[in-house]
This record gives C-alpha cells, structure tokens and sequence, in this order.
C-alpha cells in the first residue's frame, strides 16, 4: 500500500502547478484522498479532499476559486491544480487517503499517506 506524490517544485507568484497522487496496493474507489499542506512552523493543513463514496470535494477557503482537485479511478489517480500561486502556498504537500470518511474528516482519520513533496512559490 503505498501514495506517492509528484509535481512539485518551485514556482513564481501566479504561477500554476499540477500534483498527482498516485495509489499503489488498493483502489481509490470508496477511499476520501485528501491533499494537505506543512508550511515551516505550522501544522498540517487540510487543503482539499476528494470523497468518491460521497462524490463530494472541501477546499479550504485559503484556496477556493485557485486550487481544483479531481480523480480518475480507472488510473488510480488524484490530481491537485493549483493555479495563481502565492509564497504562503508554500509547503510540503502530502497525500492523504481514508476509505468511506467524508469529505470534511480532519487529517487524523487519514490512515495513509505519502511522504510529501516540496511546493515553493517565491514573491
């Protein structure tokens, strides 16, 4: 059972980026995949979830109307769109999965994750 994340890097203000989370070992099928943000000093956020048991999505209000999460179950596959990035985008962005929690579960329902990637948008 394994995610991995990829896409990142280092990007301009207003710049776009796309992140995938790949799911290796189970189906994303009935799982909620959550996307999460660790900026320097914080805690880990809760940026966007997915729930396909529901069909529902959150997003933050920090990212509403700029980040788009999507799925597609025949590939396995979760995608993050961020566009008109911002420096306190920032942060290492991990994948996240739980089967059948919904959309609005805080990160300590999730019980699979990847191990981060860096996102780094300067000014």
């Amino acid at each position: 059972v394994q995610l991995v994340e990829s896409g990142g890097g280092s990007v301009q203000a207003g710049g776009s980026l796309r992140l995938p989370c790949a799911a290796s070992g189970f189906s994303f099928e009935r799982f909620t995949v959550g996307w999460f943000r660790e900026a320097p000093g914080k805690e880990r956020d809760m940026i966007s979830t997915i729930s396909h048991s529901y069909g529902r999505t959150y997003y933050a209000d920090s990212v509403k109307g700029r980040f788009t999460i999507s799925s597609d179950i025949g590939k396995n596959m979760v995608y993050l769109q961020m566009n008109s990035l911002k420096p306190d985008d920032t942060g290492v962005y991990y994948c996240a999965a739980a089967f059948g929690i919904t959309e609005q579960a805080g990160p300590g329902w999730y019980d699979r994750w990847g191990q981060g990637i860096q996102v780094t948008v300067s000014s």
